[in-house]
Parts: structure tokens; sequence; C-alpha cells
């Protein structure tokens, strides 16, 4: 493992997760297990060898292990260990540092679990919002609830939820910081708590 060689707490989590591309492999398991194909997904523009390399290095570093779904499926799936879920608020901190940098292109993806990530990263308090809500992306779909200063997103439906959202990450994300009308996410449910919903990301 290449090394910064300093004595330093920074230098030293640098050394496991300064290298491209590690950090949002993190991200991208922040909200579960997930498999290879599905982190290839989630990153499209890292190559397998290079993405294996960054996974193998995480697991050495034990920041990662290697699990299995439970049958049917069975698949091997990467997860993060305890003390790689302790970087949770490290990512979150990096992204709403982030979000004050230049945005790319109009055509750089927006994963689907970063765009959840991004929420997380945008959230505050829900100012005595409590609820629970559905966002689908496609075969993608989140189980988000509200309650205080609390936020909890994790992947799979919701069970009654008070709404459900219906959209693509780039749509949400043009809705909520690029001033696209909210009227173009598909909504079912009640809208108004939906805007009081959305309202908990916007920036200030």
């Amino acid at each position: 493992m290449r090394t910064y060689g300093d004595r330093c707490g920074i230098a030293r989590a640098l050394d496991h997760v300064g290298e491209r591309w590690a950090l949002l492999v993190v991200r991208e398991l922040l909200l579960g297990p997930k498999r290879f194909t599905d982190l290839r997904a989630g990153l499209p523009n890292i190559g397998p060898d290079v993405l294996s390399q960054r996974l193998r290095e995480l697991e050495g570093s034990g920041i990662v292990r290697r699990g299995k779904l439970p049958p049917p499926a069975a698949s091997q799936v990467y997860e993060l260990t305890d003390w790689g879920r302790e970087l949770e608020p490290v990512v979150l901190g990096l992204g709403r540092w982030g979000s004050q940098a230049p945005v790319p292109s109009a055509d750089a993806p927006l994963g689907p679990d970063a765009a959840m990530i991004a929420l997380k990263t945008m959230f505050a308090s829900a100012d005595g919002l409590r609820g629970r809500y559905e966002l689908r992306f496609g075969d993608n779909v989140y189980d988000v609830r509200v309650d205080g200063a609390r936020l909890d997103i994790v992947r799979g439906s919701a069970d009654s939820p008070d709404a459900t959202i219906d959209t693509d990450p780039a749509t949400l994300a043009t809705v909520l910081w690029h001033g696209r009308p909210e009227t173009d996410l598909r909504v079912e449910g009640d809208r108004a708590t939906v805007t009081r919903f959305l309202a908990l990301f916007r920036r200030s």
C-alpha cells in the first residue's frame, strides 16, 4: 500500500481512502451491499480493472468486506464494515463542501444512490415534518423516512408511504437545485406534503 508516511490522522486516513474512486465506492455502499455489476452501474466511468483494484484495497484496509445475498439470489456482494460505515459523515461533509463547486456538464451522470446520498448531504432538519416517502428511479426504489432532525434512507419499497415520487436522478436534481418546476415530478399521494419534503433539501 502506498503511504504518505505522515503520522497525522488525515494522512493516515488518505493512505486508505485517498486513491481515485475509493470514496465514491464507499458512497455507493452507504445504503447497503451491492454486487460488482451494481457498483459498475453506479460508477459508469470507472473501468472494471480499476474497480476490482479499489475493492481489493478497501478490503485489505478493513473498510469493505465480501458477503452473500440470502437465497435464492446467493450473489456475492460487497458491503461496508463497521469501520467503513463510520465514513458516512466524512462523505456527507465532503458532499456539502463540494456542492459549492461548479457543476460539471449536463451529461455528467448522477446515479440513483448518488442522488439519495445528495439528499442526505443537503438535509439539516425537517422543521417539524414527519413522513414516509417512496422514491422511484425506474427499478431503483428507496424508502425515505423523515422525523425531525432524522433522515433515514434504505433501498426497497416503503410500507404505506405518505406519497410516492417517480422520476429519475437528473430530473430530481434539476427540480431541487436548478429551477425546474416541481410539477415535472410524477407524484402519487399528497402533493402538498411532497412540496414540504422537497423543501428540506433545497439550498438556502
